[in-house]
């Protein structure tokens, strides 16, 4: 059976180990549990545990296990992760505080034409450039920032990207590392990158947000 509480208190260790070794402060990098595939009642405890930021991958998974924990007065701030279609723009901004996966310019313009209050995204940056990944190249991400800055309702706090996986944490410490130099190039805040097997590299390397599933929430449920 997975503890998770003793998970939760294992990742916030190692996550204030990494910040220690970066010369920064504990509190500079925020954990986001990542919640796909599992039940509200995982969520449940994790948040009796001291999880305050949640994440799902998808708007439909997402609202039915919201408004279940809704329901009983568990409200963890919720952070999209995953790709967004333009035609869920509307419903997940009821849903998320804040979107990690701004993509596309369509997208944000159908974010910011649906929001009726100033909304937090992150842009998201394909370093590697793989052709499976979303996301803006690095060559695209300046006139992408202009334009999307420019919209009314959108918050633009920093970058996201989603690293190459790979057995070895320091394969992708280079992508962290370029994409913390694109968002200190564009005046930004937040960095949104690794995962539960690289957010120590990440963190190392200027993560303001690790998204973390499996090291908390123990291996995902087959669908």
């Amino acid at each position: 059976m997975t503890d998770i509480a003793e998970n939760l208190a294992r990742v916030r260790q190692r996550i204030e180990a990494a910040c220690r070794r970066a010369g920064r402060a504990p509190a500079e990098g925020t954990l986001v549990g990542i919640t796909k595939g599992f039940p509200p009642e995982a969520v449940a405890e994790a948040v009796a545990a001291g999880l305050e930021d949640a994440g799902e991958n998808r708007v439909q998974e997402a609202a039915a296990k919201i408004g279940a924990l809704a329901g009983r007065g568990i409200r963890p701030r919720w952070h999209l992760v995953g790709h967004l279609q333009t035609n869920k723009a509307k419903t997940a901004l009821d849903l998320f505080a804040i979107i990690h996966s701004v993509d596309s310019l369509r997208l944000a313009e159908a974010l910011d034409r649906h929001a009726s209050r100033p909304v937090a995204v992150l842009l998201e940056v394909n370093v590697a450039q793989e052709a499976s990944k979303f996301g803006f190249t690095p060559g695209e991400l300046p006139s992408a920032l202009s334009a999307i800055s420019s919209l009314p309702h959108l918050d633009v706090r920093g970058l996201m990207t989603v690293a190459p996986q790979t057995d070895d944490p320091e394969a992708v410490r280079p992508v962290f590392r370029r994409l913390r130099e694109l968002r200190d190039a564009c005046g930004l805040r937040d960095l949104s990158m690794g995962m539960t097997d690289d957010f120590e590299v990440a963190i190392e390397e200027g993560a303001t947000l690790v998204r973390v599933g499996r090291a908390i929430f123990g291996p995902r449920p087959e669908a």
